[in-house]
């Protein structure tokens, strides 16, 4: 590398380069503040260790982000300039696409603001999602011009990057050789093969000190490939390694199961819900950017220790409702599993048991059938194959996981063990 690349050090990826321009970003006080964003929320009350950031996150997947582009656009696809902008314009989106996370990531999500959706374009009384809120911060805070300044010799704007993460075309700029290079660049970005998830999972597990996460990195990037269909290029993967691509699923959806659905993270979000609707004024989470920019995880925790409130004490000292009950229920068992759910919340109402309870479902893909982004599988004879026809493991997990919890408080507990065991 020259002079004008740095060096960060991954406990995941090890060495990291970046550019002076990309430095440029990543000092920049919005991408900064993804220091102090924890990226597992509620995590660490349950694995110690959890506490890394949206910040190396957000790095990992743009090292990732590169390692696939460089694997699936081959160096005589495109002519030197076109190539040279689409490969920076893939680490900014992968760089920058978690910046709107709010505090402890997804666990505050619920307390976004009712505003115009930027990702959907809906108008009014549509509750924001993080994704809003990153597409608000690329093209309407101080990073926009930063942005603007540090990449106008690629001419790679706020709104190019944007458009790689909502999924709109951005005129020709995604366009060469006759050829539409967005839907894999998007794929890039977000897929069911996409470098958000390939490091989030490595670096969770990682971190969680489990092994649920772990999948063959090397050899699935390896065999990634670019399949042209109608002018449009796609990703695809060839037939060799789809038991690593099943595995890389599988270990989506046992760290769904294991980790991001642990009982504990998932009592302590619902006692910080009770929070927010009995203090609504605590804390909350503004539409204006600049405002929204300067919160971080320390001002939530700031907030909770200087409230009074019950719930917010409970989770200060870390003193949750403990779980009573835990059904996994697969598609087998579903209808009488939900019926034994609300009949032990029904009787333990009736003996004036605080009750929560939590639905969660692991979801195996979020993409299958989305034809608008096809992913393909190349077989032997070089012939392109939708993902989901090829692979059977998409047919056996039709149907998602669900877990039903029921956390009562621990003063309670052996009261409620009764009336449960009385329930035969």
């Amino acid at each position: 590398m020259t002079a004008n690349h740095f060096q960060i050090r991954d406990p995941i990826h090890g060495v990291i380069f970046i550019s002076h321009n990309e430095r440029a970003v990543i000092d920049s006080a919005p991408f900064q503040r993804l220091r102090h964003i924890k990226q597992v929320g509620f995590a660490d009350f349950a694995f110690p260790c959890a506490t890394h950031s949206r910040y190396s996150h957000s790095l990992g997947a743009m090292f990732l982000a590169s390692r696939i582009f460089d694997r699936v656009i081959a160096s005589d696809q495109m002519a030197t300039c076109d190539r040279n902008r689409m490969r920076q314009t893939v680490r900014l989106a992968a760089l920058l696409h978690d910046i709107g996370h709010p505090p402890l990531s997804h666990t505050t999500e619920m307390m976004l603001p009712t505003t115009s959706s930027w990702k959907s374009q809906a108008s009014g009384n549509v509750r924001a999602t993080h994704e809003d809120f990153t597409l608000r911060i690329l093209l309407d805070s101080p990073l926009t011009k930063i942005i603007e300044d540090s990449f106008s010799e690629l001419e790679i704007s706020a709104s190019t990057v944007a458009s790689l993460l909502c999924g709109s075309h951005d005129d020709d700029f995604f366009r060469s050789g006759g050829k539409d290079f967005s839907p894999i660049l998007r794929q890039i970005i977000s897929s069911e093969i996409d470098a958000d998830r390939m490091d989030y999972l490595l670096r969770d597990s990682f971190f969680c000190g489990v092994n649920y996460g772990n999948f063959d990195l090397d050899w699935l990037i390896e065999n990634l490939v670019g399949i042209e269909f109608k002018d449009n290029l796609f990703l695809g993967l060839k037939a060799r390694a789809i038991f690593a691509f099943e595995d890389f699923l599988l270990s989506r959806y046992h760290m769904f199961l294991s980790v991001y659905f642990h009982h504990t993270p998932v009592i302590m979000e619902k006692m910080l819900r009770r929070f927010f609707e009995e203090c609504p004024q605590a804390f909350t989470l503004p539409a204006d950017i600049n405002e929204y920019l300067s919160l971080n995880d320390l001002d939530l925790w700031q907030a909770l220790r200087k409230s009074d409130n019950p719930w917010a004490q409970r989770i200060v000292q870390r003193r949750p409702y403990v779980m009573l009950d835990e059904q996994v229920l697969s598609s087998a068992n579903v209808v009488d599993g939900q019926k034994l759910h609300h009949d032990m919340i029904e009787a333990l109402h009736k003996a004036n048991i605080d009750v929560m309870t939590s639905q969660s479902k692991s979801v195996l893909s979020n993409y299958v059938g989305k034809i608008k982004s096809p992913l393909f599988v190349e077989d032997l004879q070089k012939r392109a194959v939708l993902l989901e026809e090829y692979s059977q493991l998409f047919v056996r997990y039709q149907i998602p996981a669900e877990i039903y919890r029921i956390f009562v408080d621990g003063k309670d507990k052996e009261k409620a063990e009764r009336i449960i065991h009385e329930m035969g």
